[in-house]
Parts: C-alpha cells; structure tokens; sequence
C-alpha cells in the first residue's frame, strides 16, 4: 500500500513578512558582514525548518508573489494602495529568502501576475485528491480552500503555535461551505486589501445573508424580502460588490509547472548548513543543527 504524501505549502511572503516585522520593531535587522539585513530572510527559513520537525511533511512547496503588481491591480486601482511600500531594509530579503530557500533544497513557486494565494489555490486543486495538505499562512482569506483533504495552519506565536483550521471547523463556526467564503467577504470588503464591499455591511450581517441565500446572485435576486437599509446598500453598490468577489477570489487555475514527486522534502546535510553559515547565516544554521541533529 502506497502512502499518501502529505504535503506542506508555505505562504513565503506572510513567514517572511512576519518574521521582519517581530524582529525589526525591536530594531533587530540581524546584518551580514557587508551591512545587509537578514532579520525576515533567516526568520522565514528558520520558521520553515521549524514547521517542518512538527509537522512532517514528506513534500514541500514555498509560494511567493512576485513583485506588487497583479491582475487585481488592474481590475481596481484601489487594490491594496493603503499599503505602505515595504520598508528599505527589507528590500533585499525578498531575494535572499528565495536564495536560501533554493539552497536548502525547497521548491519556490512563483508567477508573475499572480499572488502567493492563488498558488496556493491552484497547487490545492491540482494535488487534494492525492496528498493530505497542510497550508501555513497568516491570511484568513485562504480559508476559502479548505477541502476535507486540505488545512490551514494560521500563524499565532513564534514559530511553533498555529490556529489549525479543518474544513469541519470552518463549517461548524461558519455554518456556510468554505468556498462561500469569498461572497461573505464581497460584501464586507477587505480594509487591509483596498475593497469596500458594500458599504455598511459588515462581518456578521456579510456572513448571514450567505447563510440565509447562498450566494450573491440568490441576495440580489432576494432584494425585496430584505429590510430597506440592507436593500438601499446593496442596490447602491452592486457593482462595488461584483467586482469585490472577483477581488476576493482565489485564483484555482494557475498552471502549476510541477509535479508532486519534485516537492519530496530534502535529506539534510551538514554541508549544506555549513555553507550557509560561512554566508553570515549563523542563526539558520544552528537552529538546523538543534532541530536535525546535524553533526
């Protein structure tokens, strides 16, 4: 009997974002000899090695964006906008965590026009029905994959406490499928991502009208059995709110250029360590040693 793979998928650009964050609020930028910071990049590999000896996959892939435009950019100008352009330290480390990554032997992922979500998505559809899949991330959006085959592990503390999410819990507490989920967010909208939604609707009234009609299509054909403040909102956003499902919606359909038995999780060598230690990479490398027993 063959066993299942049980594949992990790295949202990279939340671990690496994530682990610059924590360490640089504390002015912690962690510089190589010649002065460039390395705080996010080895936070990022040494959360990954750290994942990896609790949760023990037998595959690995480590998805990216790749650069800030994408498709949703050109279907709403707003689309992420509030943001702030990522801070000058952390401008070199978008690279030296795929670097480091490709050392140690992990398979980076990464389309242009497209974010890490929908890698994500895609890489879910492509391999649910042949591996058990767990997903790290700290973006609730991605609750709109889970499959019965697929997890999501939402980043809580340090590098070892997740919030675990299966598909059964998010159907008790939500009481809807999860891939219902991208319709309650069109019409709550998403402050972090740029997108309104309707305005004056929020997350509990969101979430009811998906439980109550199923789908945006089955609201707006509903709108007269609403209270006229709902019907009012909806009726003067429609196309706000069209167009937010389309932002929330995770992309399934990516080509994902690989095939399962390229992701199998590498065997750990000294060297290899070793070498990213004489690099200035000192805290991955003892942290692989700590968790691999590498002598």
């Amino acid at each position: 009997m063959t066993i299942k793979p049980k594949l992990l998928i790295v949202d990279g650009m939340a671990l690496l974002f994530r682990s610059f964050f924590a360490s640089a609020a504390m002015g912690h930028f962690i510089r190589l000899e010649d002065g460039t910071p390395s705080n996010g990049a080895q936070g990022f590999v040494r959360h990954v090695l750290t994942a990896q000896s609790i949760m023990q996959p037998t595959h690995l892939a480590i998805c990216w964006d790749m650069g800030s435009q994408t498709f949703r950019n050109e279907l709403y100008d707003g689309y992420k906008a509030n943001r702030p352009a990522p801070p000058e330290e952390m401008l070199p480390q978008f690279d030296m965590a795929k670097n480091l990554s490709q050392h140690i032997g992990w398979q980076n992922f990464g389309v242009v026009g497209m974010e890490a979500d929908d890698l994500i998505g895609s890489m879910i559809t492509k391999w649910q029905d042949e591996a058990d899949i767990t997903v790290i991330s700290g973006d609730k959006d991605l609750l709109q994959l889970l499959t019965p085959t697929t997890q999501i592990a939402f980043t809580k503390k340090g590098y070892t406490e997740y919030d675990l999410y299966t598909h059964s819990r998010f159907k008790e507490e939500y009481g809807i499928e999860p891939i219902q989920f991208a319709q309650v967010k069109a019409f709550m909208g998403d402050t972090s991502d740029g997108y309104p939604g309707v305005k004056g609707i929020g997350p509990k009234q969101a979430l009811t009208l998906i439980q109550m009609y199923g789908s945006i299509d089955n609201v707006i054909s509903s709108l007269e059995e609403l209270k006229p403040g709902q019907r009012t909102k909806i009726k003067d956003n429609l196309d706000m709110l069209k167009l937010s499902h389309e932002l929330a919606t995770i992309q399934t359909n990516v080509p994902i250029e690989a095939d399962i038995a390229q992701l199998v999780v590498p065997n750990y060598e000294q060297q290899t360590f070793k070498a990213i230690e004489e690099r200035g990479f000192s805290l991955i490398a003892k942290q692989a040693r700590s968790l691999y027993s590498l002598i």
